[in-house]
């Protein structure tokens, strides 16, 4: 009997204590639930803090205010039956331009007068039925003296200037120089703008048609233009991907040879807004004659809503890192950090489950 009351009341305390907790499991889910219940309010507050970032970054991708520039007849472009240089648009070309008409050419022109004037007078003067028994003066100290001198104060003149042009078409870049990598290929060339964030895009020449609606000359319109800032200079660094190229536009009075391994290097600085055009000018291949060059010269500001329009910075790819860097400790920052607290508690009805 003794056995049975004490099987009977072990029973009824193992019942009593599962309805006790039983009764306390409710209560206590409760307590837990508010505290999971703030989770939902800091999560708008991170989008609310990231949307303005996202729209403020997405400006700089592009610009629309960028319009290509129409050649303009008989400039940047040779002419039917031209006799003359293009008309120059650097100034280094500029330079060599002067030399060429204001220094020798007259040179030039004035010797070849006087030498034509010489020989027309020796024919008529000593001719033989005027002196049937020819001279025999050996030779002239006045004259030899002459014809020696003449000629040396000549290339004097001319070797100031010249000398002057060669050291400024060899001078180092300044150090705001814009720098283009230009890169020949068979047969089509690439460039890309390594400050600016601007990676390597190719140029190909237009067909016919295309050429024709786009109103350019055929065999000199290309699809991407190089575009530089007029009044900067512009610094070349040229180089061939396979056979050796040449990189001319006449223009600017540059030619610069493209060869595989070797990074050739030239300036120049556009002084007024144009498309000027170019072409390989080494035998490269088949196809040498189809890798024109177009050059588009654009203002300061066009040319700045250019590189947005590719995506790069106009301020240069270093500057364009610490403007991206700045806003963040600002904006989103502050969000995110009140809102990792929170999502602390929301894992923990997960892992009772």
């Amino acid at each position: 009997m003794k056995s049975l009351k004490t099987l009977v009341i072990a029973a009824a305390l193992s019942f009593g204590t599962m309805g006790v907790v039983q009764a306390q499991a409710p209560a206590a889910a409760p307590v837990e639930a508010p505290a999971a219940t703030p989770v939902a309010t800091p999560a708008p507050a991170v989008t609310d803090a990231a949307a303005p970032a996202t729209d403020a970054a997405a400006v700089p991708a592009g610009d629309a205010t960028y319009v290509p520039m129409k050649p303009v007849p008989g400039v940047g472009q040779p002419v039917d039956g031209g006799l003359n240089f293009q008309p120059q648009a650097s100034v280094l070309g500029q330079k060599a331009y002067g030399l060429s008409h204001h220094i020798l050419l007259p040179v030039i022109t004035a010797i070849s007068l006087l030498v034509l004037g010489l020989l027309l007078w020796v024919v008529v003067r000593y001719r033989a039925s005027a002196n049937p028994e020819p001279s025999k003066t050996s030779h002239n100290t006045i004259i030899e003296v002459i014809w020696t001198a003449v000629p040396v104060l000549i290339l004097a003149v001319i070797a100031v200037p010249s000398i002057r042009l060669l050291a400024a078409q060899y001078e180092p870049p300044k150090k705001d120089a814009l720098t283009v990598k230009v890169t020949g290929y068979q047969w089509y060339w690439g460039y890309a703008y390594p400050d600016q964030g601007i990676g390597e895009y190719v140029s190909k020449m237009l067909t016919p048609e295309q050429a024709t609606a786009a109103g350019e000359p055929y065999h000199l319109a290309v699809d991407n233009r190089m575009v530089v800032p007029v009044g900067q200079q512009v610094k070349l660094i040229i180089t061939g991907a396979d056979v050796i190229h040449s990189f001319a536009v006449p223009s600017f009075w540059i030619k610069m040879d493209a060869v595989p391994g070797r990074a050739n290097e030239t300036t120049f600085t556009v002084t007024k807004p144009g498309v000027y055009y170019g072409q390989c000018s080494e035998l490269c291949g088949v196809d040498h004659g189809y890798m024109p060059i177009a050059v588009e010269a654009l203002p300061m500001d066009k040319w700045k809503a250019w590189v947005r329009s590719r995506g790069g910075n106009p301020d240069g790819a270093e500057a364009a890192a610490p403007a991206a860097a700045a806003p963040a400790p600002t904006g989103p920052v502050p969000a995110t950090t009140e809102a990792a607290p929170a999502a602390v508690p929301a894992a923990v009805p997960a892992a009772k489950n």
